[in-house]
């Protein structure tokens, strides 16, 4: 009546597939889904088929290099955090003072329509070194 349970060891890490991990497996199969959609648009309009299959060909090649090569530079998720930092601006440029003005006066109405307490701070703060 002994029962042995198997543990999966593989939960929590991408999936990988001789070598492609995690969204580089869907980019090259849809690369291979746009490749035999062009090879059959470029048979049917009459291409030679010579033609047709040296060009896929050479295609599929620059498809498989080229997916190869962001799946092992970025790893699993890299692609998307390296898309995700181009969008970061290099500076912040503020011209003026009215960010920093308006920022003070929301900051006071906050105060004035709230408990009289800022961020968890009582009424005597730091601020005021009377009390």
């Amino acid at each position: 009546m002994n029962t042995i349970y198997e543990i999966n060891k593989g939960i929590n890490r991408p999936l990988e597939f001789r070598g492609l991990k995690a969204q580089y497996i869907v980019y090259f199969v849809l690369g291979l889904i746009g490749l035999l959609v062009l090879f059959a648009v470029a048979f049917i309009a009459g291409v030679p088929t010579l033609i047709c299959f040296a060009g896929t060909g050479v295609l599929g090649f620059v498809l498989y290099v080229n997916v190869y090569r962001y799946s092992n530079k970025y790893g699993s998720y890299g692609l998307m955090k390296e898309a995700a930092f181009r969008q970061v601006p290099a500076a912040i440029r503020c011209r003026t003072r009215k960010v920093f003005v308006d920022l003070n006066r929301s900051k006071k109405q906050d105060n004035d329509s709230g408990n009289g307490t800022v961020r968890g701070h009582s009424d005597r703060s730091a601020v005021d070194p009377a009390r």
